[in-house]
């Protein structure tokens, strides 16, 4: 079970990278449509090149963070019970995963970006990038919590949005001049990160619907007129 905190996170992290993107996307393909590439990162124009790589900065530093809170924060370090994973912390452990993922990704993409040690075309990115994103829709359709009635909705949604990424950031890797490819994976991202404010908001927060509430960390609805 999650948190009105938990979501409004790492939907920050994906709604302010799915918007840049599209951003970034509209304007590289207006500025030159024959020379436009797919690109899973954009650098940030101007400052002398000193936040070129906020993006990837981003990535990193915000999946380390949530990775943390996740694993270290929630699960207040009570990793085993009787020398096996503690049960009521699988939630977090699973989370932590697919965060690694996320953090991986960008440290790759620093790495091939900055060094020479690590060298990687545009395409490579973008499959280790959907790679990341596999590892999210696993654990949400394999997800140990039991996600029933409004929450099952909500997580269904999710498991669809996070689909789209892996689909257009693929098709990035192989169809790396198409501008509307490049598009819709930023507007993916955007969505998944606007998702992730909705869940909050309304499973966790304020807009939570007449005849449903939570208790005992699971949302139970009944109709209003019952």
């Amino acid at each position: 079970m999650g948190s009105f905190k938990g979501h409004v996170l790492p939907g920050t992290l994906f709604l302010v990278v799915g918007i840049w993107h599209v951003w970034s996307s509209v304007v590289r393909h207006a500025s030159n449509p024959k020379s436009f590439r797919v690109r899973v990162w954009n650098p940030v124009p101007g400052f002398n090149g000193r936040l070129k790589y906020l993006e990837l900065y981003l990535i990193v530093i915000g999946a380390f963070i949530d990775m943390c809170i996740e694993l270290l924060y929630s699960t207040h370090l009570k990793f085993f019970i009787n020398g096996v994973l503690n049960p009521s912390h699988m939630n977090d452990f699973e989370h932590s995963g697919m965060l690694l993922m996320f953090f991986i990704f960008g440290l790759i993409a620093l790495l091939s970006e900055k060094t020479s040690f690590l060298p990687l075309p545009e395409g490579a990115l973008c499959l280790i990038a959907a790679t990341a994103f596999c590892a999210e829709y696993l654990l949400f359709y394999f997800h140990s919590t039991s996600h029933k009635g409004l929450e099952g909705y909500y997580h269904l949604i999710l498991v669809l949005l996070i689909a789209l990424c892996i689909l257009f950031i693929v098709a990035g890797a192989f169809i790396p001049t198409s501008f509307p490819v490049d598009l819709c994976s930023g507007i993916a991202i955007t969505l998944q990160g606007l998702w992730f404010y909705q869940t909050a908001f309304t499973l966790y927060g304020p807009m939570m619907p007449d005849g449903c509430r939570l208790k005992e960390n699971e949302i139970s609805c009944h109709s209003t007129g019952s």
